[in-house]
């Protein structure tokens, strides 16, 4: 199963739209693109594995397996990518700035629910992130898809 991360760039944090299977998910919030730097850098783009992850912090939530020179990023629930992020992805229902987005905890149980199905059947749950804008996505996804 995979998740597909649209991302845009801005000097402020990095805004995405969130697609598994070709359907649309949520919107996502991260760091701004700081050359992969740890702690202040969004994800670079690629292709990462997911894992199911526990922490007292965050409680369940995701583990992106594999992100070059980084380690422990996660797919957790935070609301301002500024305050909230140290190089996670953050789900999002509606953005409301750049990094910036609400209803993140609804959204990462979305994103849970969708992948623990593919845990217990033990199906590969993958995350590629790519960078584009909106008339790309609307050119792979329409019309079947409603983004907005």
């Amino acid at each position: 199963m995979e998740f597909i991360l649209f991302r845009d760039y801005f000097a402020g944090g990095t805004n995405g739209t969130l697609f598994c299977n070709g359907n649309f998910i949520c919107f996502t919030i991260e760091l701004p693109w700081e050359g992969n730097r740890k702690n202040i850098s969004c994800v670079p783009e690629g292709r990462y594995e997911l894992f199911p992850r526990f922490s007292s912090k965050f409680g369940n939530h995701l583990l992106v397996r594999d992100v070059p020179g980084r380690n422990f990023i996660l797919l957790h629930a935070a609301n301002n990518a500024k305050q909230d992020l140290r190089g996670c992805i953050a789900p999002v229902h509606i953005l409301n700035g750049i990094g910036k987005g609400l209803q993140s905890k609804e959204m990462l149980q979305r994103i849970l629910s969708i992948s623990h199905q593919a845990f217990e059947e033990k199906i590969t749950v993958s995350l590629t992130i790519l960078s584009t804008n909106y008339d790309t996505i609307r050119t792979l996804y329409a019309p079947n898809t409603k983004i907005f």
